[in-house]
């Protein structure tokens, strides 16, 4: 556990965002190693069958990861206050709304797919592919969840070495995996997706062993399940009770709103993608795992600003949160600088990395589109980072204002921009986007209460 109230925040929030960094870093190594040995192995049909359903397994995980750190918040206020009983209660309830909103979107997910995969405008002749790779993420959903809740409340408690190593265990046995059943088994992108559904599973099975046996504050009793029945009719522990699930929900369906309206319009930009030919599919694919990996430093101090400023505004130190915010926003505009300098120098070799291809079409492709946006990664620093602080301190609605006005606007470039200029229009989407974006974050930062009682 890390107490973020106290101590140095550059030193603590470094310290805190350097294991969420590696973490993430390879978190995304799962669809990279499904990419680069589909693509080595089963050729550019199988990898363009994958790249076109990215999106919609991003839409759903995306959300599932929001949703869990969403409600981790409240753990974080109440770790903050040192408030172990409604920590633990806060953790029964994750589990419990967590696992019936992950059931849900997986029967959701399986009983609509075909018409979701349509409507991404999936070529006909990679529907099958597809739909069977696409088909194996969704029913894995609840490891997904059970992995992301038990991995969030660890944060909320200042552990992020241990969802860390969990996670590297687990990136370990999903590439052996990949290799064991496309290359064994020749089980096709099939084996891919069984391979990260699988290795998934174990993370959260390894996860929640550690958390029973090192955590004793977590182990969740019976009655903390049943959190419906937790106090009597009109008491004032039943109200209190109520308030931490009205705000638990809030804040989850918030965090996983906000991140599902990012991806909606994600996946609308991706339909009209999906009409420019297999060459653009791959180059995108190739273009964003790439910008995954660039951007990976934002979500980060966005993550690590979520938890920094809940346990800060639970112990009830204004000034300890307005300086961390702009100590995050000062190392990730450093990170900006890095990741245009890379896609520059070494793009083509990363996209060849990612794909296996060396073919200029979709080499330069891909590079075309790293080359500009990476020159406005710091609009995209500054409404990670805000967005997750706004989280933190208790504002929900201007973080989904903001994040409604990125599907809108991915929505209407992919109907307008995009038929009149190919993908060129893809390439100027994003940050004419992030530029609209972010003035309502911006905004409502500076007229914070708790903030300007910092100043």
């Amino acid at each position: 556990m890390k107490d973020l109230t106290k101590g140095k925040p550059s030193i603590l929030i470094l310290t805190f965002a350097l294991p969420i960094f590696l973490a993430n870093l390879l978190q995304l190594t799962y669809s990279v190693a499904d990419t680069r040995i589909v693509g080595s192995f089963l050729g550019e049909d199988a990898l363009a069958a994958v790249g076109a359903t990215t999106t919609l397994s991003n839409l759903l995980i995306q959300f599932l990861m929001g949703l869990c750190n969403g409600f981790a918040i409240l753990s974080a206020q109440y770790f903050g206050a040192g408030n172990q009983e409604r920590l633990r209660k806060s953790f029964a309830a994750s589990l419990v709304m967590g696992m019936a909103v992950a059931l849900g979107l997986t029967v959701l997910g399986l009983v609509f797919l075909k018409p979701l995969l349509r409507f991404l405008n999936v070529p006909e002749s990679l529907m099958d592919v597809a739909s069977g790779y696409i088909s194996i993420i969704i029913a894995g959903l609840l490891a997904t969840l059970l992995y992301d809740v038990l991995s969030a409340v660890m944060r909320a408690l200042g552990d992020t070495v241990t969802p860390l190593i969990v996670l590297a265990i687990s990136v370990g046995l999903n590439v052996i995996g990949d290799l064991f059943f496309v290359v064994v088994l020749k089980s096709g992108v099939y084996g891919a997706a069984a391979a990260t559904v699988l290795a998934q599973a174990i993370a959260a099975a390894v996860c929640f062993a550690y958390l029973w046996k090192k955590y004793e504050l977590l182990r969740i009793r019976k009655e903390d399940l049943a959190f419906w029945k937790w106090a009597g009719k009109g008491s004032g522990e039943r109200e209190q009770n109520r308030l931490m699930l009205h705000n638990m929900l809030a804040s989850g369906l918030s965090m996983g709103f906000m991140s599902s309206l990012v991806n909606i319009g994600t996946v609308t930009l991706q339909t009209s993608i999906n009409k420019l030919g297999q060459d653009i599919i791959i180059a995108h694919t190739a273009a964003r795992k790439i910008s995954e990996i660039f951007m990976i430093m934002f979500s980060v101090f966005g993550q690590t600003m979520a938890t920094y400023c809940g346990q800060n505004l639970g112990a009830g130190k204004p000034e300890r949160i307005k300086k961390g915010i702009l100590l995050a926003i000062g190392y990730t505009c450093i990170w900006c600088a890095m990741s245009a300098l890379a896609s520059y120098t070494i793009g083509g070799f990363l996209v060849h990395l990612v794909t296996g291809s060396n073919r200029r079409e979709i080499v330069d492709t891909a590079t075309a589109y790293l080359k500009f946006d990476t020159l406005f990664y710091w609009v995209t620093a500054v409404i990670c980072i805000v967005r997750n602080a706004l989280q933190g301190l208790g504002e929900r609605i201007v973080p989904l204002i903001s994040s409604s006005l990125e599907m809108v606007g991915k929505i209407v470039i992919a109907l307008t921009l995009v038929p009149l200029l190919g993908y060129t229009g893809v390439i100027l989407a994003e940050p004419l986007v992030w530029m609209i974006m972010v003035v309502p974050l911006v905004i409502k930062i500076f007229r914070m209460p708790v903030l300007k009682k910092a100043a």
